[in-house]
């Protein structure tokens, strides 16, 4: 699957700004899975300074600097990927999730050992707790197979959680969604890391997009797709596992990888400092078009 792409975000300030770094996770990262073909990052006004660079986990970021006084900020993010499906899983055939804890220990080198076994460990929005090994362990059961596992923790957090775009900010801490079982894609995201890491398992947050389907007969909505969250667990030597809770199911064609890493604080969108603005109001709009219209 083919698509185009567009993400644009406007940020209007109260007063002047000054200047402003921005920290920028918004070009599509190739994988297995998914090929680049063109991305062009725009940003107005013009920044004075601007560099690209790979972070630690792989992921392009892109640095700007704005040194004039400006009262908008807009970033346009134009890119064209493509998908392919993933392989044909058969989650009774993958080992049992201890195996797989277990087998964390034998990996070493920067190739394999360091970039896995990073997403077991605690991060700055995702730490281990009582709540999350106990919601965990009524899929993680013994002897289990690892994606037999990961999938039921998925379907239960579809489940058992509430999809509510008003309860929870980025700053909402993990453990009040998890108390109050309702949240968006970035908190069920990190509640799959969560019970992962819980276990002893590695689990990755991604972001990216979900191409989204207008009802029969009806037109696609320019603009009306959103940014979407996920989360993938290590499976072994099936290697990652995309899982997205908010629909109960495994990343295909319909899922576009931006960047991964620990958590959100890894790969937002955008971040930065401002030297003026007196507050901002924001908006953000994402269009998700395949390639080929009659698709």
């Amino acid at each position: 699957m083919r698509y185009r792409l567009r993400h644009v975000t406007h940020y209007d300030y109260g007063e002047d700004v000054s200047v402003s770094h921005h920290l920028l996770h918004l070009t599509a990262r190739p994988h297995p899975r998914q090929r680049v073909r063109r991305c062009c990052l725009t940003v107005e006004p013009a920044p004075a300074v601007r560099s690209d660079h790979t972070d630690y986990f792989g992921n392009t970021v892109t640095y700007v600097a704005v040194q004039e006084p400006h009262r908008t900020f807009t970033i346009t993010a134009d890119s064209e990927v493509e998908v392919f499906t993933p392989p044909v899983l058969d989650a009774a055939a993958t080992p049992p999730w201890e195996r797989v804890h277990e087998s964390l220990r034998c990996l070493s080198g920067p190739d394999d050992g360091a970039e896995i076994v990073q997403y077991s460990f605690d991060s700055a929005l995702v730490a281990v707790s009582p709540a999350l090994l106990d919601y965990a362990s009524a899929s993680f059961t013994p002897g289990r197979p690892v994606a037999e596992a990961a999938l039921d923790l998925m379907r239960r957090i579809h489940s058992d959680f509430t999809f509510d775009p008003t309860a929870t900010t980025v700053a909402t801490p993990l453990a009040e969604v998890m108390r109050h079982r309702r949240g968006v894609c970035q908190d069920f995201a990190h509640i799959v890391v969560g019970c992962l890491r819980a276990v002893g398992l590695p689990g990755r947050y991604v972001s990216g997009y979900l191409r989204t389907l207008p009802p029969p007969g009806r037109p696609r909505l320019v603009g009306a797709d959103v940014s979407h969250a996920w989360a993938s667990v290590w499976c072994g030597p099936t290697g990652w596992l995309d899982l997205c809770p908010t629909n109960a199911r495994v990343a295909d064609q319909d899922f576009i990888t931006i960047a991964w890493g620990r958590d959100y604080d890894d790969v937002s969108p955008a971040r930065g400092v401002l030297l003026g603005g007196a507050g901002h109001s924001l908006s953000v709009s994402v269009d998700v078009e395949p390639i080929d219209p009659a698709v």
